[in-house]
Order: C-alpha cells, then structure tokens, then sequence
C-alpha cells in the first residue's frame, strides 16, 4: 500500500535521524546545528555525537537555493476549511512543524484552480521553506514556473496533482470503498446505493472500491444506483437520498462517500422513517451518539497531516531520494447502521 516506511531511507541522513539517534526533538537537533537557541552543554554534546556517528551534514546548497529557509516558515494551502476532515488534518501538520521549530502559513484555495495558483505563488513569493498542498484536479505543471530557482520542496496530502512529480501522502479510498460495500454485502444487501461526492480522485477511487466489490459477490453495478452529487452538500445528499428511497425498486443500503453525505443520507432516512442500512466514509462529530450509532469507513486524519509534515521537514533537511507515494490504511467501525440486515 505504501512506497515509503514511516522512517525513509534517504541518500544522506537527515535531522530526524539524528535526533532519533540522540533521544531527543528535531528542534534541539535544529537549534544545534544552527547555533540557534539555548541547549544545555550535555544535550548538545549528544546530539553533535549523533552527528558524528551518523555522518550527517546540513544541505548547505540546497540552503542558500532557498533562502526562505531563513524564515522556519512552511506554507500548508487547504481545501475547504469548513471540513473537519481538513481542520484535523492542519492541526496535526501544524503541531510537528511547530515542534521543528516551525512556523506555518496557512492558505486555501477551495477547489478553484486560479486561487491556488495565486495562492501558491504568494507563499512562495514569501520565501516558504516549504509546502504542503491538497491539490485542485488542474494540472500542477505551472509549479515549476513559480517555483523557480527556490526549489522549494513540495508535499501533496489526501490526493496526487496531475503534472507534479512531488511526494503524496494520501488515504486508501478504493479499499475503503472496497471495505464499506464488501461490509453491505455481507449483510445480505444486493441493491446497494452511492452517493458519490465531486472529486477528481478521492470519491473516484471509493466508487472503485465500491463496483469492484460488487463484481466480485457477482453482483453487476447498477448505474440507476449510482448517484453522483454537483457540489457534494448534506442538502442534495438527503434530496437524492429521498428520491432513491421512493423509487419503484429502491435500494436496501446505501454507502456515503464523504462525511457531509453521510448526514445527508441518515437525515432522509429519519425524514421517511425507514430502516436502510448506511456506512459513511469518514467518521464525523456525534456519529456514535445517534439512537442508532453510525457505521464508518475512516483512516487517522491526523497521522495524515503528521506524515506529510515529517516527509517535507526531511526534504527540507536535504533528503534527495526520489518521491514517493505513502497510502494510509483505512479501517471499518462498525457501530449499528451497517448492521441493518436485509430482511
């Protein structure tokens, strides 16, 4: 699932080796190597010893390619930041760029092309160390236009940029997909909806999830039960939910392929006050609090922002191996609404 362990193994050590090494936070290493801040004698004895052991030296090139690393600033440009799933996601990318002795500038272009291109040249143009970026579906070709001779290391998080060669750090959508269908199946459903939400890869993936595991129970998708949403908003999803619900040959489950459907859907099914089995993916606030506790499919969002910050503090250091995909796993909890068998 993954092309990159938890610890890479790169062409030269980085600070975090050393700091591993030496028991002790990359930002003492930091502040070592730097001639920055105050270090007890002992602490910094033992990291110059780490040093020594392990050979490392600072990318003193790569440095002076880019002077933003000056500033200990990263830049980190989101999606929509009125989704948990992304303010988790930035709390943990924040936290371990913090602990490097980082500050964070925080941007978001939601969804729009033109605005994360401004967005991307104005962090650059503010000598950004580096950046984390949850990139838009428009090709990402132009980054090495603003980017220019900054060299400024990039790290795509929760989906890959078409025209980038950078390293990506993402959730296994289609096994999530795969897992939330296979789990409907398993219940004894064979007429199984999904709302799938605009994505040009997330949703996609977990719609292929969703059809491979029901080729593989024999069961051929039904394209009348795929329904895909123009914004992806709690509101359509329980409009399209109730027009599922009410039609001659109504589906028995549904899965939601975002948390905001999820809502969508458990609120049409109050609304209509039928009992259909429902997975969501992505856990949401109070999903295990309802009467009948929700059923997700959900991966650690925040080892999501925490990977993607330690990938681009190594790059940052000088690690030059070549880019890499990580895919988190996703697992299913399983709390009552995808429980519902068919009768």
């Amino acid at each position: 699932m993954s092309s990159r362990s938890p610890h890479r193994q790169s062409t030269r050590p980085t600070m975090r080796d050393v700091a591993e090494r030496a028991g002790v936070a990359v930002v003492t290493v930091s502040r070592v190597v730097n001639g920055s801040g105050t270090v007890r004698e002992e602490t910094a004895e033992r990291v110059n010893a780490a040093i020594s052991a392990i050979g490392y030296q600072r990318n003193e090139i790569a440095r002076s390619l880019r002077p933003g690393q000056n500033s200990m600033t990263i830049g980190l440009l989101l999606g929509d930041l009125t989704n948990p799933f992304y303010a988790s996601l930035a709390k943990a990318a924040v936290e371990v760029a913090n602990q490097a002795g980082y500050a964070v500038l925080l941007s978001t272009a939601d969804e729009d092309p033109e605005v994360e291109r401004r967005a991307v040249g104005e962090l650059i143009g503010r000598r950004v160390a580096g950046l984390i970026i949850v990139p838009d579906q428009g090709d990402h070709a132009f980054l090495d236009e603003i980017n220019g001779h900054d060299h400024v290391p990039i790290v795509f998080v929760d989906r890959p940029a078409t025209g980038a060669d950078a390293d990506v750090v993402l959730v296994d959508n289609e096994d999530g997909g795969h897992k939330a269908t296979r789990h409907l199946i398993d219940q004894g459903h064979r007429r199984i909806a999904i709302l799938v939400a605009p994505s040009y890869y997330s949703t996609g993936r977990r719609l292929r999830g969703y059809r491979k595991a029901l080729r593989r129970s024999g069961i051929e998708p039904d394209k009348d039960l795929v329904v895909t949403l123009r914004r992806g908003t709690t509101e359509e999803a329980s409009a399209a939910t109730r027009t599922l619900l009410t039609s001659a040959n109504p589906p028995t489950a549904v899965f939601a392929t975002t948390g905001f459907l999820t809502e969508g859907v458990l609120r049409a099914c109050r609304d209509l006050q039928v009992a259909v089995a429902v997975v969501g993916f992505d856990d949401f606030k109070l999903a295990d609090m309802l009467p009948t506790p929700v059923t997700v499919v959900t991966s650690d969002t925040e080892e999501l922002g925490r990977r993607a910050a330690h990938i681009l503090l190594d790059r940052i250091d000088g690690d030059d191996s070549p880019a890499g995909r990580t895919a988190l796993p996703v697992e299913l909890i399983a709390r009552g609404t995808g429980e519902i068998a068919h009768p």
